[in-house]
């Protein structure tokens, strides 16, 4: 259930109408000399009397309180303000006596208040302010006093309207993420009793079977990498559909778009580096997000990507590689790591001589526009690693020339 924190204000708002109308006919029957005109304000009291009881579940609800319900209340009060003066005596109006609503005037210009808010509060109060100056004949302290006091309390009310309802929205919402985090725990906790088992013993029995065991087995560990990173954390690689085939079937990795362009905001490096977790290709990231610009982010993720491509090509489809995230507070640094056999000692200054371009290009080209570094370790036989720092606070290329 679903608690409002209007429902309290509408309650007393309904209480507040009975009295007031009964202590604005008290008032009447007790200064009842005063009234010059007494039939005239039995009258209106009489339509005061039914018009309050007969809209009790009017002011029940905001949705039954309606622009047109409070319209025709507002022009009830406005009505006994100025019908005051034509049926009271001089003496009455001089003495600073009440007018025929008296307080419950306040009531109408309430439901204004619960209804939309400050804003309206101060739309309903300056009708009442104008028509208690008209009943008076002159802008007296006393009045001055009541229609400030008016406009005052009922914008305030408005306001804290305002903010329990913001209060309220923010709250329910918490308790949805609750819920929904509660609820993938509980899929989460299924899936890896089930489901993510089934798919690593299919994966280690297929790689000891060999043949189109071991590819059904290679087939498995991409499944249960890409299910362990949605139940995790909600992350999804991006922008890509691959299809592997296997007898007939087609196993599709589906994949969320990319931010939409032209968006400024920040990009998460993890939602960019899942893609590249495979069954070899293990993937170690923090569990808050990782925000970088988005020029960077991309930037970023396709140097990892590069580095991953030369794994494949250098070290063979059966190297294994590791990918470690590291979201330190002035800098992002992701390391790839493999268990290859490593680059002989000049084999990169030759590639470079001959036009292959792809470590210093596409890995080290790109940290280095974007203010970072690439640092690349390897040793024959021990494998190679890269480790990419990329400072937090990045200015583009047209900005640093």
């Amino acid at each position: 259930m679903r608690m409002s924190v209007e429902l309290p204000l509408w309650r007393a708002l309904s209480g507040y109408r009975v009295l007031t109308m009964l202590y604005a006919v008290g008032l009447f029957a007790t200064a009842y000399d005063d009234y010059d005109r007494p039939g005239v304000a039995i009258a209106y009291f009489a339509v005061l009397f039914v018009w309050t009881l007969a809209t009790l579940p009017r002011v029940q609800n905001a949705a039954a309180c309606t622009k047109r319900f409070l319209t025709v209340d507002l022009a009830v009060a406005l009505t006994g303000i100025v019908l005051t003066p034509f049926v009271v005596s001089d003496q009455h109006i001089q003495d600073s006596g009440p007018t025929l609503p008296s307080i419950w005037t306040a009531g109408s210009v309430l439901a204004f208040a619960i209804k939309g808010g400050w804003r309206w509060a101060a739309f309903a109060s300056t009708p009442v302010a104008v028509a208690n100056l008209i009943e008076r004949g002159h802008p007296a302290r006393d009045t001055v006093h009541n229609v400030i006091l008016v406009w005052v309390a009922s914008i305030a009310i408005g306001y804290v309207v305002e903010v329990a309802r913001a209060s309220e929205r923010t709250l329910a919402r918490a308790l949805e993420i609750e819920a929904a985090t509660r609820e993938r725990e509980r899929l989460a906790r299924d899936i890896h009793d089930g489901v993510l088992q089934v798919l690593a013993m299919v994966q280690r029995r297929g790689a000891v079977l060999g043949g189109e065991a071991a590819e059904l087995g290679r087939l498995a560990g991409e499944q249960e990498v890409a299910l362990r990173t949605l139940v995790s954390g909600g992350l999804v690689p991006v922008s890509r559909v691959s299809e592997d085939l296997a007898e007939g079937a087609v196993v599709r990795l589906v994949e969320v778009p990319d931010q939409p362009a032209g968006s400024d905001g920040p990009l998460d490096l993890r939602t960019l580096l899942a893609p590249y977790a495979a069954a070899r290709v293990a993937l170690a990231e923090p569990g808050a997000p990782v925000l970088l610009e988005p020029a960077a982010a991309r930037e970023l993720a396709a140097a990892v990507g590069a580095a991953l491509d030369n794994v494949r090509r250098h070290a063979g489809e059966e190297a294994r590689a590791w990918i470690l995230v590291e979201d330190e507070p002035g800098e992002v640094i992701v390391t790839v790591r493999d268990d290859g056999p490593g680059i002989p000692e000049g084999r990169l200054a030759q590639a470079e001589g001959e036009g292959r371009l792809g470590v210093a290009q596409s890995i080290r080209g790109r940290l280095r526009d974007l203010g970072g570094r690439a640092e690349l370790i390897s040793t024959p036989g021990q494998g190679t690693e890269v480790e990419l720092t990329v400072p937090k606070a990045v200015a583009g290329k047209d900005s640093r020339r």
